[in-house]
């Protein structure tokens, strides 16, 4: 029995010898792996703070680009007509349904004619038989047989006969209701059958060619848009349009204190829809601006976007910048010199002021030029430099 106890109280301590190397060993590893940031390819600040944080820069040019102005807008067809009845009677002919592409003067309803021809015969014997009093009345004042107010009535008689025929045509021909423009039939009011009244709507026709694109300006904005400026248009329907203004509102919108503007883009097909939303680009002048990744974008304490450039002596410099443009591949910005050694990687290691050893993609050092003023979009200030 006592063996069992001798033989227990090893084994214990055995294994409490194992188990404390195991701490002293993990101490001993960490203390072994070095600094993330050597890890990593930095140098330890720790190690030495003043040493400068590698980074790697491109130099970039500015270059001449359309300054546009960017707004949202909807496609808006150039009129919708109710085309109404001018005349009543029984609708006997519609040959026309909604979608429908019509021109200027195709038939919409056809209204029956009832005695309207009667009437115009009747107006046309009227007209002769009072044409005939009149030729009569002046033959015989001719020969001083007949007074001037004889004469003068037989002319007011002819004239009223004339008006009654002229009436009585017109009456016909409003019998056939008929497009006023080229458009498309959007919606159809009247049915074989049915009777319309004078002014009983017939069809709605709307005009889409051309279309117009309706945007609305800020007091800012909109003594900088002129007339027969160029401007495009990219729907939400992935479609692209390119016009001209065709107008600008001089009467603000009382709730939004906006000014609308017109497109006007040619859509002789009629492949432009009224009502899609569209984004409107409108051109106001040139500028110089920098095509960049967003992906060098930052921000300042104060939330503002920029970017981290290469200064005189290899020091980080922050420019804020204004994004006026972008492209698949990129965004154009103004904001920064003509010349500019932009940080590509590692920015967000680095601050405005601190020195840093700076990577070309060809091997070549950094050309900091910071003294040539930035490059603007119209109408703005230098923005200061920011930590």
């Amino acid at each position: 029995m006592r063996g069992t106890y001798i033989t227990a109280l090893v084994i214990s301590v055995v294994i409490g010898i194992w188990l404390l190397s195991g701490f002293l060993t993990a101490e001993d590893r960490v203390v072994e792996h070095p600094p993330l940031a050597e890890a990593n390819g930095r140098p330890s600040q720790a190690s030495d703070p003043d040493a400068p944080t590698p980074v790697r820069a491109r130099t970039i040019h500015a270059r001449e680009r359309s300054e546009l102005l960017t707004l949202r807008g909807r496609t808006e067809n150039k009129r919708t007509v109710e085309v109404r009845a001018e005349t009543g009677g029984r609708v006997i002919a519609r040959p026309v349904e909604r979608g429908h592409r019509v021109a200027s003067g195709d038939l919409l309803c056809q209204i029956t004619e009832e005695d309207r021809h009667s009437r115009v015969e009747e107006g046309e014997e009227s007209v002769n038989q009072a044409r005939l009093e009149y030729t009569g009345s002046l033959k015989l004042k001719d020969r001083g047989l007949q007074s001037e107010i004889t004469i003068a009535q037989a002319r007011a008689r002819l004239a009223s006969a004339q008006a009654r025929r002229e009436a009585a045509v017109l009456d016909l021909e409003r019998t056939y209701i008929r497009a006023p423009f080229d458009g498309i039939v959007e919606d159809v009011h009247l049915e074989v059958g049915d009777y319309a009244q004078s002014g009983t709507p017939c069809a709605r026709i709307v005009d889409l060619d051309p279309m117009l694109l309706v945007g609305q300006l800020t007091e800012r904005t909109v003594d900088r848009v002129a007339l027969g400026s160029p401007a495009t248009g990219r729907l939400s329907t992935g479609v692209e349009v390119s016009g001209t203004i065709s107008f600008v509102g001089y009467e603000a919108d009382p709730g939004t204190r906006t000014y609308r503007v017109e497109v006007t883009v040619p859509n002789p097909d009629y492949r432009l829809r009224s009502g899609v939303t569209t984004e409107i680009a409108i051109r106001v002048g040139e500028l110089l601006a920098h095509k960049i990744t967003p992906a060098v974008f930052a921000l300042d304490d104060e939330g503002r976007l920029g970017v981290r450039i290469i200064g005189g002596d290899d020091r980080v410099q922050f420019r804020l910048v204004e994004v006026v443009a972008d492209d698949r591949d990129g965004v154009w910005v103004t904001g920064l010199p003509r010349r500019t050694t932009l940080i590509t990687v590692g920015q967000e290691f680095v601050a405005a002021g601190e020195r840093v050893v700076v990577q070309m993609p060809n091997g070549t050092e950094a050309d900091g030029n910071t003294d040539a003023p930035p490059v603007l979009a119209s109408g703005e200030d230098a923005a200061p430099e920011s930590s």
